[in-house]
């Protein structure tokens, strides 16, 4: 039985590490693959009638640790210039305002013509709204410098802009001047927080010289990240820090106190930490998707009264998103269907408590959006292929 179970665990990331290599390829997103396998492996589980463990807690597992993994490897890619802030200010612009608009009108919606109470509704629409780094930054690696890096800003501010949203939701009643005012000293402590915990950090980094360093870097930043979410600090905030800090060490090393950290030398160091962040990042979003492919049911994906609901918000997703795209004078295509929803979305839906929870924005809801999303997504890829600069031959 131990054998059987390591060659089925093997073969599944052997399959999972295909999909990833040949994506580039073939344009299909490496989330709709996963998917696939993971209801594939369901369905012939139940065919052979073979007895599974419930491993719904491991998909919240995953997907907190993909969720942290993947913002990490983006965020070391991220190149800090002077001239790039407007970027960097239109990016952070088109994932913040499609989140207020879609949760806000959603939770309109809801009210209107359901009679749902407004702070319900808008805390059931905000995981939609947000857009999922874990398959928009993987699948804008065939992108142009540029676009690939508006994808990893983009998405990365969407993802940390709508759990800050989502948890100030969930923790308050009422928007009051108090509960402002608690948030914003939240934000200025995880600051403090993150340029403590970034600095002693990257001073570990380039101090430690046992041949076993960066498995307890990010042991040590995944820690840091889970006690600052448990006293419901935005905790993404120091992923993001963290990850820009280390990836961007040539502009610290002007500063004669931060060049104490040996930055020429941790140069070497943070691309060996690039390459672990980036081969962990692969196997938890496998195992994440494959996971949520499981527990896949065809009645969930088929049902009709959720699907009206999550045609009305994929249309509202796009809409908004071209919307912005357009104002922002940024290429619609191949951006505009850069906006899937995935492991954040199930992140936040799985943080309602059942209590919480409203009848039309379902589990079903949820899965119809993320499939639709991949989907067009998927055929946005395809027909799209990035112009290469045409050379002049000399004479």
């Amino acid at each position: 039985m131990t054998y059987s179970i390591i060659i089925i665990f093997c073969a599944i990331l052997l399959f999972a590490y295909l999909f990833e290599v040949t994506s580039s390829k073939t344009r299909i997103p490496t989330v709709i693959l996963l998917l696939m396998l993971g209801f594939l492996l369901k369905e012939a589980s139940l065919f052979f009638n073979i007895q599974t463990p419930d491993l719904n807690q491991w998909l919240r597992v995953f997907g907190n640790l993909g969720l942290i993994l993947i913002v990490l490897e983006g965020s070391l890619e991220l190149e800090l210039k002077r001239e790039k802030i407007p970027f960097i200010i239109n990016s952070m612009f088109v994932a913040v305002i499609p989140i207020l608009l879609l949760a806000f009108g959603l939770a309109f919606a809801l009210n209107h013509f359901q009679g749902t109470p407004f702070r319900l509704a808008l805390l059931n629409a905000m995981p939609v709204a947000v857009i999922s780094s874990a398959i928009a930054i993987p699948s804008s690696r065939s992108f142009s410098k540029e676009k690939r890096e508006f994808v990893t800003y983009e998405s990365s501010f969407s993802d940390i802009a709508g759990v800050l949203l989502f948890d100030f939701i969930l923790k308050n009643n009422q928007l009051t001047g108090q509960s402002i005012g608690i948030f914003s000293i939240e934000l200025v402590l995880t600051f403090l927080i993150t340029l403590a915990a970034t600095l002693m950090l990257a001073f570990l980094l380039d101090k430690i010289r046992h041949h076993v360093k960066f498995v307890p870097i990010i042991l040590i930043t995944i820690l840091i990240y889970t006690v600052s979410k448990s006293f419901h600090l935005p905790a993404l905030l120091f992923i993001l820090f963290f990850g820009i800090f280390l990836g961007n060490l040539r502009i610290f090393s002007k500063y004669g106190k931060l060049n104490l950290l040996g930055t020429e030398k941790l140069k070497n160091e943070v691309e060996k930490f690039r390459e672990i962040t980036t081969e962990g990042t692969f196997l938890v979003r496998s195992l994440f998707f494959i996971l949520f492919g499981f527990h896949l049911e065809t009645a969930e994906i088929m049902n009709r009264d959720s699907l009206i609901w999550a045609l009305g918000t994929v249309a509202g997703i796009y809409a908004l998103r071209s919307i912005c795209l357009f104002i922002f004078k940024l290429p619609i295509h191949p951006l505009l269907y850069m906006a899937p929803r995935g492991l954040i979305t199930v992140l936040l839906f799985m943080n309602i408590t059942p209590e919480l929870r409203i009848e039309a924005l379902n589990r079903s809801y949820i899965t119809q959006v993320i499939i639709l999303t991949a989907v067009i997504m998927m055929f946005g890829l395809i027909s799209y292929r990035e112009k290469k600069p045409v050379t002049i031959p000399k004479d």
